[in-house]
């Protein structure tokens, strides 16, 4: 989600904790909307601020970034002014997403003057500003002329404000009268009068406070009677004073084990929600470093699978094409045992067809009807026969033909889903390497070795680091997940003895699991554990229920020449499981 303001007072009351009082030692520009002002207050402290558009943040970091050559003239304006400059406070003005640091140093004469440092998190509008203590503008990473904002000029010389683009309630500050006088008025869903009208709300903490009212965030609120909009003020009152006495508690929210939202007082509206997960933290810098180190993470590895996803889409497209051709070439040689019974009957009664007919009513001895054969006038009974006998023939070897390319294709498209499903579990570049490595060894993607010299040997294939993901059941047993098609045959016929366990979604692409059996009879919690891991790590992890199979493994077995990954068993047992891996632990091998 995007900063708040209650995220911003958040924010404002650990850097006032951990910063006021300290003096700025360095300060750096690695990037031209980005600052890293290094803090020293008995600890060394790092504060990253960015005003990029796309994400603008600011957060205590320990992180490290390449600094350019040649320091930027605003890098150059602040190590002029706060050079040895000591924090004076950290606030921020009502709930807007803006923080003003202040600070004081020593101009050219010796004497003490104060600046303030505004940060201003507002999306595409972010930026940094440098202004005296009258809060006149010495400069910004950013200048907005009037040609760019007819709000606001952010340009040296200019008198910092505010800016007012709507007229907004402090949700801080607003009485009860004025919420019903102005916010419950509007015609608007509920959760979007309260983002629109009070500030520094965001539309997720406005359904928070829809849910905790038991109310529906889509219903008009000037449809609700008055005591329900009484009480949903009352809930923001509520949430305020946690906001006032700084009673925050930073927390991200996981579904499917990636960050979906953060926030800094507790999001009940998602407790309902399937596989969601809550991360509580003491610091709002690390839940920030982490969920987006996590979002990068999994944004970078959608990015660099991006062009393996484009090969498998667009072969599954073609072989479904060819798939759907050959089904219905197939089902027309489904006529081939009618010219057959033609052929028998003409060749049986043929004595009694007479030169010339058009069609004959020949009693078929199969059924004991009378059955109409079309023939050639200009045939005799036995040359209609022979050519039905010849058509027979022919739609026989066609069908033959056709049932084993349409096997084949099948099997190419359960494999290319199984890749595309694998894909959706991969977590890091090794995983895709691997990957990569099936598709190129199965002909999807061609490999280039680049020029070999004369007398020296092709280069080695790429070295594969990935590792089945590795889970402890509840009651203590290891179990083993593969992440694709090499790894599931690798667990399944390599790494697993006859006794373990083997679990895997039925009827779907999915990963094969592996639970070691220890030599004992296995509690009934850990084949619950396992079959939630097998339906998490399948095609079916979006559904509520999933039927899963499990046998031992010495009963699974691998036909010759068949694709990684696939297997035959004929006897089994089946349960039904939800994709809910939350009580489960992953062990870091």
């Amino acid at each position: 989600m995007a900063f708040d303001g209650i995220v911003i007072s958040n924010i404002a009351q650990e850097l006032a904790q951990k910063l006021t009082g300290g003096r700025i030692i360095k300060v750096s520009q690695p990037e031209k909307d980005e600052l890293i002002l290094t803090v020293k207050n008995y600890d060394t402290y790092k504060l990253f601020i960015s005003a990029s558009a796309s994400l603008p943040l600011i957060y205590l970091t320990q992180a490290t970034k390449p600094n350019p050559m040649t320091a930027p003239n605003f890098c150059m304006l602040l190590r002029k002014h706060f050079n040895s400059a000591r924090i004076l406070s950290i606030t921020q003005p009502g709930l807007e997403r803006i923080l003003d640091i202040a600070v004081e140093h020593l101009d050219e004469l010796g004497d003490l003057c104060v600046k303030h440092l505004i940060v201003e998190i507002m999306g595409k509008h972010s930026n940094i500003i440098l202004c005296d203590d009258k809060k006149q503008i010495i400069d910004s990473i950013k200048h907005i002329s009037g040609a760019v904002s007819s709000v606001r000029e952010v340009l040296p010389g200019r008198e910092y404000f505010i800016p007012k683009t709507q007229e907004k309630y402090d949700p801080l500050t607003i009485s009860a009268q004025d919420f019903l006088a102005h916010i419950a008025v509007k015609p608007l869903p509920a959760a979007k009068a309260l983002y629109q009208g009070l500030v520094g709300i965001s539309p997720v903490f406005a359904n928070e406070l829809c849910h905790k009212a038991g109310l529906d965030g889509n219903q008009p609120l000037p449809s609700l009677p008055e005591e329900y909009v009484l009480h949903l003020f009352s809930c923001l009152n509520s949430l305020m004073e946690r906001v006032k006495t700084g009673d925050f508690a930073p927390n991200i929210i996981y579904q499917d084990g990636l960050p979906t939202e953060f926030s800094s007082l507790p999001l009940t509206c998602y407790s309902d929600f399937f596989n969601a997960t809550v991360k509580e933290y003491t610091s709002i810098s690390l839940l920030l470093e982490d969920y987006y180190a996590a979002r990068n993470k999994f944004t970078r590895i959608r990015q660099k699978s991006a062009d393996l996803r484009r090969v498998v889409a667009n072969a599954i497209e073609r072989d479904s094409k060819k798939y759907d051709l050959q089904r219905k070439q197939l089902k027309d040689t489904e006529k081939r045992e009618k010219y057959r019974i033609y052929g028998e009957l003409l060749t049986t009664y043929g004595y009694s067809v007479k030169p010339g007919q058009k069609s004959a009513a020949i009693l078929n001895y199969y059924t004991n009807e009378d059955l109409t054969i079309p023939l050639d006038p200009d045939l005799s009974a036995i040359d209609n026969a022979k050519q039905y006998f010849d058509k027979y023939a022919k739609l026989k070897r066609t069908h033959s033909a056709l049932s084993r390319l349409c096997e084949e294709t099948r099997e190419e498209l359960n494999h290319l889903d199984s890749i595309r499903t694998a894909l959706d579990i991969a977590e890091s570049e090794e995983d895709l390497a691997q990957l990569k490595e099936e598709m190129m060894d199965y002909g999807y993607i061609k490999r280039h070795y680049g020029q070999v010299k004369a007398g020296k040997k092709a280069p080695k294939k790429v070295k594969i680091t990935s590792k089945p993901f590795h889970y402890l059941s509840s009651d203590g047993y290891d179990i083993y997940v593969g992440k694709n098609n090499y790894q599931n045959d690798e667990l399944t016929f390599q790494f697993a003895t006859g006794n373990d366990w083997w679990f895997h979604a039925k009827g779907m692409p999915g990963s094969h699991v592996i639970v070691r059996s220890k030599g004992t009879e296995l509690p009934d919690r850990v084949f619950e554990e396992a079959g939630q891991l097998a339906a998490y790590y399948s095609k079916g992890r979006e559904a509520d229920k999933v039927e899963i199979d499990y046998l031992e493994k010495r009963n699974v077995k691998k036909p010759n020449g068949a694709k990684p990954g696939f297997v035959v068993y004929y006897t089994n047992y089946s349960l039904i499981a939800s994709p809910n891996i939350k009580s489960l632990t992953l062990v870091s091998d």
